[in-house]
């Protein structure tokens, strides 16, 4: 009996390893499907056709544009005065361009002076906190116009414009002329090299001499380190170059599409380059843009980006992408400013993949910001919020088979907190 018993265990164990091994196989069937799947999926993102220099340039503005040359620059900690544009949600960025449709009379006329003189106007981001008004920022962005065109149809004036933002400003004081138009006394905000924190901390007989020849470039830059209070893993957290590097493996964690050819090489550059392509907040791009200097700007950017995780949608909260869902539909980078027929400026970001998101109205190509695709309205299933456009090709053989731009304004960074997954509130990025 108890030798009957005994074959009974063996095959019942027997039977649950057959069932574990079969568990295991399922699973590993599972997760190679899933590498597939997401080694397909990574090969259909390079595998793209479309031109990505058109968004950039902006046809749907059209052709026969008066193109202006040469740069406007303005003295650091100079104060000057200013015509101010204010723009809902629309935070400019040194290097990113502004694309603008204006009808109304004194905004075309305040612009007709500013082209007369230096083609260099402010922009300025407004909100509306209650029913008061618009509460203006006190930090933006001078823009020097590069492109314009002038219409006259059915006695009403339009104006197109391309402009370039250039340097960034504190405003002082305002006062609004009689026509409505703003204008600012300004600081123009500097732009600081910090040296090196290791710059005098080694004497200079001892920079040629003892330096194994097998010894890198990198390592002897720290070799001062030695002489300091100070390891050398301190300095090279305010090492542009390190700095430089880090958030570039950030980025291609985001999107390993991008290509580094568009990737600014001067550190101020790449991090002006780098805020006008994440998706933050008013409030988080305005910080941003307050930073004098390049280390410090690249520091926070760095944490940022290193927090970020998901897109939230910015009235309701609920998930509508994943930063591995970012990549660029422009030689710009994934973010850029589009303006509408209206007028107004969506800074809109390019993504393959969403969640939580209806259609509404069928697709159009009229005004379409990426030339040979139709635009669908998409709205947050939630609370349905805009959130942006869906894009399909309107002529066949064209890729990506689909995308979505979504509002900038529209959206919330989702930040990983340190104790878990959950949103964490009252954080604010290293410097």
């Amino acid at each position: 009996e108890r030798e009957g018993d005994d074959n009974g265990d063996g095959h019942e164990d027997e039977q649950q390893q057959q069932e574990q091994q079969q568990q295991e196989e399922e699973d590993n069937e599972r997760k190679k499907k899933k590498k597939e799947k997401d080694k397909k999926k990574k090969k259909d993102k390079r595998n793209m056709n479309f031109d990505q220099s058109l968004p950039a340039s902006h046809t749907y503005l059209g052709s026969d544009h008066e193109e202006y040359s040469g740069r406007t620059v303005l003295d650091d900690e100079s104060f000057v005065n200013l015509p101010l544009l204010t723009l809902p949600s629309v935070v400019l960025i040194p290097g990113q361009t502004l694309p603008l449709q204006l009808f109304q009379p004194q905004t075309i006329s305040m612009m007709r002076h500013v082209i007369q003189k230096d083609r260099t106007f402010g922009l300025v981001t407004s909100r509306y906190l209650d029913t008061s008004g618009a509460t203006l920022a006190n930090i933006g962005t001078t823009a020097e116009i590069f492109s314009v065109k002038e219409e006259d149809e059915h006695g009403i004036e339009t104006m197109r414009i391309k402009a370039m933002g250039r340097q960034r400003f504190l405003i002082l004081e305002t006062r609004r002329q009689a026509d409505g138009i703003i204008i600012g006394k300004v600081r123009i905000l500097p732009e600081w090299e910090m040296p090196s924190g290791l710059e005098g901390a080694e004497l200079r007989c001892h920079r040629l001499s003892n330096v194994p020849e097998t010894t890198s470039a990198m390592e002897n830059r720290y070799r001062a380190a030695d002489w300091t209070w100070f390891p050398p893993w301190v300095y090279r957290q305010y090492d542009c170059d390190v700095l430089m590097e880090l958030v570039k493996r950030e980025l291609y964690s985001w999107n390993d599409t991008l290509q580094g050819s568009i990737m600014p090489t001067n550190p101020s550059d790449f991090s002006f380059w780098v805020a006008a392509s994440l998706p933050l907040d008013d409030g988080l791009r305005l910080h941003l843009l307050s930073i004098n200097s390049a280390v410090q700007r690249l520091r926070c950017e760095l944490s940022i980006m290193q927090k970020c995780t998901i897109m939230c949608c910015r009235d309701c909260g609920s998930q509508i992408a994943e930063k591995k869902d970012v990549f660029s539909m422009s030689v710009a980078g994934p973010m850029a400013a589009y303006v509408n027929p209206g007028g107004y400026v969506h800074e809109t970001l390019t993504v393959y993949q969403v969640t939580g998101i209806m259609h509404h109205g069928r697709p159009s190509t009229e005004h379409s910001w990426f030339p040979g695709y139709a635009w669908t309205v998409a709205e947050c299933r939630q609370c349905r919020h805009h959130l942006g456009w869906k894009f399909t090709p309107a002529k066949k053989k064209l890729k990506p088979e689909k995308f979505w731009g979504l509002c900038r304004a529209s959206l919330l960074p989702g930040l990983r907190s340190d104790g878990g997954d959950s949103e964490e509130t009252g954080w604010m990025p290293t410097m």
